[in-house]
């Protein structure tokens, strides 16, 4: 019978294949071709952004006049396929093609590793060459910092091209249709360029049987077999966590005779992810969950790259940060800064530095139209915030929208009060409504940005902020950091959710 593609399957499509005893046109060579080709499209992105990284390291150190690394252009191109080689051999061993499944700060790590191994192998064969050739010293180190940041970008722009289309990814079976399975299929649906597309999902309470976000949810979990093996479905994921111990062993030994990927959410969910390694305990299994940022070590490194990071972009931005001052103060009389009390580390209080964006009586201001306006009460109870604010000065909602009014924060960096990145600087009357998670949020110092200002911004609850800023303690690590910083910047040049 024919059916339709794997992603627009609905329930009469599921009901009709489960009865029809024919192949399906759903076959494994559709799926084939799509790994090929998400493969071809990163292969062909890592090579041309290594090789452009290698051409603008010579044409940077020739500008500059460096002779140390001056090489005839005929023994460049000698050599330089083989070089290009072997990036792409380290990446496939790391399971970076064809990259569906991958999260985005797994391939940041692996892509970092993979690259700067293979320059280093690269370097170490230098040392058997009496001459110079084109992994040598200036040309290799310049090359190599070029590559790191630009293979990544080269790969999110495939995922950004292709990432909404139709062939991108592969079908995916979720097996549990109650609250993890919804938020699984809630996941993997907001994040389109893994490329693990739910398809359709399994449960055996007929009460749930229906839809999910668009998703079918069909008969109970004997029907896996059938439709994984008629739509052809080699991943699988059982989100069960709260099912007794046995019925998930018997699910697992059932589901892994047809899914050559399984992947199990265990009673632990919501916690760590990024840093949860299996340990074998003498043959019985167990799962170790780091939390990286509350190390002494992780605290030191990430206080050192604070520092650094801050001089340079702090001095950078000082004729920004003049301008923008001039202007405020052109605008309306009273003070350019604006201080306010926060919660820091160790729940010290702290006044976080901003650029003024609203009137003076901007406080009276608020709490008058909070009195008068219900919906605007229910509005700020919720965002904590104001979309169309009249507390706000006209210089104020630009600074706003490109999140210019922080700028002043690289002080509280320097000072010891914040970090470039973390967890949001919360005001001491919000900590009632925490939750309880204001104990491990305040063990490390707020950032100017964080995880949540990257992804839903202002458009997310007052709860969503606090656990999205719980995901980054938990999963922190210098990857995490790198992402969020280069989302930051690309969120604030188009002032996405800014008000």
């Amino acid at each position: 019978m024919s059916i339709k593609q794997a992603n627009t399957l609905n329930l009469k499509d599921i009901t009709a294949l489960v009865k029809d005893t024919t192949p399906t046109s759903h076959s494994k060579i559709k799926i084939i071709l799509r790994k090929v080709a998400a493969s071809l499209l990163f292969g062909l992105s890592d090579i041309t952004v290594l090789f452009c990284s290698i051409l603008a390291s010579i044409g940077f150190l020739q500008y500059f006049g460096d002779t140390s690394a001056t090489l005839s252009l005929n023994r460049y191109f000698s050599i330089l396929p083989f070089a290009l080689t072997l990036f792409p051999f380290s990446y496939l061993l790391r399971g970076l093609y064809p990259g569906f499944g991958v999260g985005v700060v797994e391939e940041l790590r692996s892509l970092t590793y993979c690259t700067s191994i293979v320059f280093l192998l690269l370097a170490a064969a230098t040392l058997l060459v009496n001459e110079p050739i084109l992994y040598d010293q200036p040309l290799f180190i310049t090359s190599w910092l070029l590559a790191l940041p630009a293979v990544p970008l080269g790969r999110a722009f495939v995922r950004k091209l292709c990432g909404d289309k139709q062939w991108w990814g592969i079908p995916v079976m979720i097996i549990g249709a109650g609250k993890a399975g919804e938020e699984i299929i809630n996941a993997l649906q907001k994040h389109i360029q893994i490329g693990l597309r739910p398809i359709l999902a399994l449960d055996d309470d007929p009460n749930r049987w229906g839809y999910i976000h668009s998703i079918p949810v069909v008969g109970g979990l004997e029907l896996a077999a059938v439709l994984g093996d008629k739509l052809e479905i080699d991943h699988a994921i059982i989100a069960m966590p709260s099912v007794k111990r046995e019925r998930i062993h018997q699910i697992i030994q059932n589901s892994s005779q047809h899914f050559t990927h399984l992947t199990v959410i265990p009673d632990l969910f919501g916690l760590s992810s990024l840093w949860v390694s299996t340990r074998d305990l003498g043959g019985i299994l167990g799962l170790e969950v780091q939390q990286r940022l509350l190390r002494k070590s992780s605290y030191i490194t990430k206080r050192i790259l604070d520092i650094t990071l801050t001089v340079i972009l702090g001095l950078a931005a000082l004729p920004l940060i003049l301008v923008i001052a001039s202007l405020i103060a052109l605008e309306s009389h009273g003070s350019v800064f604006f201080r306010q009390e926060r919660m820091g580390r160790g729940d010290k209080r702290f006044k976080v530095l901003k650029f003024r964006t609203m009137h003076n009586d901007a406080e009276q201001r608020l709490e008058y139209l909070l009195q008068q306006d219900e919906e605007l009460r229910a509005e700020y109870e919720f965002y904590h915030k104001l979309r169309n604010d009249p507390r706000v000065t006209r210089i104020g909602r630009f600074l706003r929208k490109f999140s210019l009014d922080e700028l002043p924060q690289f002080w509280n960096v320097l000072k010891g009060d914040m970090s470039l990145i973390g967890p949001r600087a919360y005001m001491p009357r919000e900590k009632y409504k925490m939750s309880g998670l204001d104990d491990m949020i305040l063990k490390i110092h707020p950032g100017i940005s964080g995880l949540w200002q990257v992804t839903d911004r202002n458009e997310s609850s007052f709860e969503e902020r606090v656990h999205t800023d719980i995901y980054y303690i938990r999963n922190w690590s210098m990857f995490l950091d790198i992402y969020i910083l280069a989302r930051t910047i690309g969120v604030v040049l188009i002032g996405k959710g800014g008000y």
